[in-house]
């Protein structure tokens, strides 16, 4: 594996550094007090086609594989956390689905206005009764005629308001199990679709989770995602397809709050001298930037994997689990490192020990990926 990355990814991720630094980054206390990203910092999102991340050039999109996607994420991820997820959602579990299953007519229904960041996308399967447990779906597609009539309801779906375009994953045989379910592309238009409870959340402000509710919601057969039955798989393949993604996304977080951190060790004087050289303090610091630097090469390894096509479900599982972990121990210490500046919600470090929470939970939790490590474990040893 080479772990230079190709000129036009260093130009990319160069503008994205530049962006979020000079741009987003000083609005970053404004999207947390006003639970709303500013759209001029969506527009300036637009422009630089950062919607358009995982979208072929054919379609609108940048067309650029797994590395240089993650390269782009590491930087986005050093900033607010729900600007992050906002564009992290919609390139990953909101669009990979179409740009992976989706037939010619749906591609070039959907894509360029995705691409554009004209129209959001969001990934619906998340129910009530079916987080951990995705198999136990109860919003159900019934066909009648040319449509599908949905009912039910999915809750904790991130990018739900702001969302257009939703990869929904509904039972249409209820004898069949997991080759009973189903994916469709829903739009926020249809007969029948609205966005229910809007939930508040311990973080990632700006970025908004909500109920979707189907009431004899009505989709064209033509939106089918995929072949029928093949939704619970198709899902499996989207949430694997992400981590990567999403691993980069926390490794730049990391990186932020061990940037932040050593800032702080070399200004903070107490007993004389700059805190970094009192060995408690210096050992923590030491500490965060071996794990971050061990995710670092994790993160690309995966992606590299993608890229070249390899089966990646145990390695992409492992990527979810560490790199989830290392963020939010990552983030403990920052908070302990920077002391009562690191507790009070004026400075960031306590903006980022909340949003790192939910990586433990979102997108899989982590002890669902040490089942599916476990299992291809088992699979490997047989």
């Amino acid at each position: 594996m080479d772990f230079k990355l190709p000129e036009d990814i260093v130009f990319l991720k160069n503008n994205v550094r530049d962006f979020v630094q000079n741009e987003v980054e000083p609005v970053a206390m404004q999207i947390e007090k006003e639970n709303k990203i500013p759209e001029k910092i969506i527009e300036q999102s637009k422009e630089m086609g950062l919607f358009g991340l995982s979208i072929p050039e054919e379609y609108g999109g940048l067309g650029i594989g797994m590395v240089g996607k993650c390269a782009l994420y590491e930087e986005i991820g050093q900033t607010h956390n729900g600007y992050t997820t906002l564009i992290g959602a919609h390139t990953g579990i909101g669009t990979v689905g179409i740009v992976e299953m989706g037939n010619e007519e749906q591609k070039k229904k959907y894509l360029p206005d995705m691409a554009a960041g004209n129209r959001i996308g969001a990934f619906a399967l998340t129910e009530p009764e079916a987080g951990s447990n995705a198999v136990n779906l109860k919003t159900t597609a019934v066909k009648k005629g040319d449509k599908y009539i949905l009912n039910g309801t999915k809750h904790y779906i991130t990018n739900a308001v702001d969302g257009d375009v939703f990869t929904v994953m509904a039972v249409t045989d209820p004898e069949k199990g997991a080759k009973g379910i189903t994916s469709f592309i829903v739009e926020k238009g249809f007969p029948g679709f609205k966005i229910g409870y809007v939930e508040p959340k311990m973080g990632l402000r700006g970025s908004h989770s909500a109920e979707l509710v189907f009431e004899d919601c009505e989709v064209p057969e033509e939106n089918v995602l995929g072949e029928v039955g093949m939704g619970y798989i198709n899902a499996l393949k989207i949430l694997a397809n992400g981590r990567a993604g999403l691993a980069a996304r926390n490794l730049g977080s990391a990186q932020k709050l061990l940037d932040m951190s050593m800032q702080h060790v070399e200004e903070r004087i107490q007993f004389g001298v700059p805190i970094i050289e009192h060995q408690a303090v210096a050992h923590m610091v030491a500490e965060m930037a071996v794990e971050i630097e061990a995710l670092r090469a994790f993160t690309y390894k995966v992606a590299w994997m993608v890229d070249e096509g390899m089966k990646v479900i145990k390695e992409a599982a492992m990527l979810k689990l560490y790199g989830s972990e290392v963020y939010n121990r990552v983030a403990d210490k920052a908070v302990q490192v920077h002391g009562g500046i690191g507790y009070i919600s004026d400075f960031p470090i306590e903006r980022y020990f909340r949003d790192a929470r939910i990586t433990r939970i979102y997108e899989g939790t982590s002890e669902i990926q040490k089942n599916i490590i476990a299992n291809q474990l088992r699979k490997e040893y047989s």
